[in-house]
This record gives C-alpha cells, sequence and structure tokens, in this order.
C-alpha cells in the first residue's frame, strides 16, 4: 500500500484496550504506539495503569515513558513523534496498532486539525480539553453560551469536538466562532486508518473501573504519588492533572480524608469513561464493539482480523 495504514484500539478506562491490542500486534507481528496522555511520563506506572514488561509480552510499545513528570507534553508533539514512528513501521511493512483512550491525541493523527507553531493555541486546546474530561460537556457547553451564543445555539450538544473547537476559536483570536462556521476537521488523507472502540454493558465497566482502583491501590498508588512529590512533582505539573493522581494529592496534601479520596476517584474514573464512550460513539469513523459479545480477548482480535481482511488492509 502506497500509504502508512494503522488500526486504532480505543475505548474508555479498564474496557480491556491493552489485551486486545498486545493480543493483535502478535496476530499481525507489528508494534504499539501508546495514545496516553499520563502513560509518556516515566514514574506514572500504577495511575495510569500502563502495560508492564511482563504484560507486554515481548511486543514492543512506543510513546511510553518518553518525558518526565514536570515536563509538558502538547497535541502537536504527540503528532509529531507518532508519524515519525508511523513511518518506521510503514517502511517495515508494518501495521501500527494505536492503544489509547485519549481521544485528541488519535484525532491528532486521523483528522487533518490546525496544531500550529502558537504555543498558546496548543496550551489552550489542552486545557479546555482537560476542563471537558473533568467536567463533562454541560460545562463547556455553559462557558460557550456565555461567550458565543450563536454557536452555542447551532452546535449539537453532542458534537463534544466542535463545541471545544468553539472555545478554543474565541480565546486564541478573540473572535466568536459562529462568525466563521466552516467544517470543524478534515480526514488526514496521508494515511488509511482503521477506527476500533471497545465498549461493554456500564455495570459491568464501572464494576471493572472499581476494582481497579483498589488493585492501585494495593500495587502502591499512594507511596508512587508520595515519591513523586519528594521529587518535586506537584499539583501544578501536567502529568499530576490526572484522574488519580490529583485525588491522591488532595488527600495527602490534607484537603480530603482517605475515604472520600477514594470515593471520588472511583467516580470521576467512571465519569470519565462516560464521557469517553460518548465521544467514540459521536464519530462516525469510529467501529464501536461490544466486548461483551465474544468470549474472550481472541475472538475479539479475530473479529478485527476479519474486518482489516474485508476492507483490503490484511
Amino acid at each position: 500500500m502506497n500509504k502508512p495504514h494503522i488500526i486504532i484500539i480505543a475505548g474508555p478506562t479498564a474496557v480491556g484496550k491493552t489485551k486486545t491490542s498486545i493480543e493483535l500486534a502478535k496476530a499481525l507481528n507489528t508494534e504499539i504506539m501508546s495514545a496516553d496522555s499520563i502513560q509518556i511520563y516515566r514514574g506514572c506506572d500504577i495511575g495510569s495503569a500502563k502495560v508492564t514488561t511482563e504484560e507486554m509480552q515481548g511486543i514492543k510499545h512506543h510513546l511510553i515513558d518518553i518525558k518526565e513528570p514536570y515536563e509538558n507534553y502538547s497535541v502537536k508533539e504527540y503528532r509529531e513523534d507518532a508519524f515519525n514512528i508511523i513511518n518506521e513501521l510503514h517502511a517495515k511493512n508494518k501495521i501500527p496498532i494505536v492503544c489509547g483512550g485519549t481521544g485528541f491525541y488519535i484525532n491528532s493523527l486521523i483528522y487533518d486539525m490546525n496544531l500550529d507553531d502558537n504555543s498558546q493555541d496548543d496550551f489552550v486546546r489542552e486545557k479546555i480539553y482537560e476542563m471537558y474530561e473533568e467536567k463533562g460537556i454541560d460545562h463547556i457547553r455553559d462557558a460557550l453560551f456565555y461567550i458565543d451564543k450563536k454557536s452555542f445555539d447551532r452546535i449539537n450538544v453532542n458534537d463534544t469536538k466542535r463545541n471545544i473547537r468553539a472555545i478554543e476559536y474565541f480565546i486564541c483570536t478573540g473572535n466568536k466562532f459562529s462568525d466563521t462556521f466552516n467544517s470543524i476537521r478534515e480526514i488526514n488523507n496521508n494515511i488509511t486508518f482503521s477506527y476500533y472502540a471497545l465498549e461493554m454493558q456500564r455495570d459491568l465497566l464501572y464494576d471493572r473501573i472499581n476494582k481497579r482502583v483498589d488493585i492501585m491501590l494495593e500495587e502502591g498508588l499512594i507511596d508512587e504519588v508520595k515519591n513523586l512529590m519528594s521529587n518535586g512533582i506537584t499539583k501544578e505539573n501536567q502529568s499530576m492533572q490526572a484522574i488519580g493522581y490529583k485525588e491522591i494529592i488532595k488527600y495527602l496534601e490534607g484537603e480530603w480524608d482517605y475515604d472520600f479520596a477514594i470515593d471520588k476517584l472511583k467516580q470521576f474514573s467512571r465519569n470519565y469513561a462516560k464521557r469517553q464512550l460518548t465521544w467514540f460513539r459521536n464519530d462516525s469513523n469510529v467501529k464501536m464493539i461490544d466486548v461483551n459479545e465474544f468470549n474472550n480477548v481472541s475472538e475479539v482480535v479475530k473479529f478485527i482480523e476479519s474486518e482489516e481482511k474485508n476492507e483490503g488492509f490484511l
């Protein structure tokens, strides 16, 4: 094929992306690129559910542990790093598997997004996205109503990407997005892609999330955060803005007691998973896969392989 092709395995936290991507990579003899905004940081292992060396089963993983926890990392940088890897693997006739739940990272690869050289734009865009992840679409819509009523009226409440873009445009230009109302983004024609997002019955997913938090605590999440803080990392650092870290910091700094912090961690994780699912379901290019319809990961992988063969990518 002339253009590089990528296979995206996305989905909410705790749905089983890691196992699926590794089994698929083994089947296709290829490598995995992370699309997770916290797994890029060294030392943020337990809280980000970072894949372990044992779990990798010999499959090479990229874009994990590439930054120190005190460093910032923009979506533009991610896209540049990711495309370097995509092109390298394409030259080896390998199809990269992109695995993760950070929708903005994924979108930077498959859509022709305007990530220009203005670092303030990068900063603003990421902050709006973080606000969305933490507080949800209602908070974004409230802000949009205040700054651009026409965009509020014309943009569908479920069109998360366009709502975010409208706020970003106003902050960075001082103009209303409704005055220019053009298409937000086009497909990136430099690659081809297959975009799969895993999902499962909500109560089962929420149970998995709650159990995952318990496992993280057993594995030493609090000590991990203590260690990061002892090395000068604070709640102001980009790495500590993630769910799982900011709640533990509030506990360690005495703002929240232990039980309240853990309850909030679980609640925010469930809410985040719900928003992730909404994000993926609202993208017409995403093929949703209900993992409950399969007996095991191997069956999911076989289904994806079949889809890829039917599309002529394998």
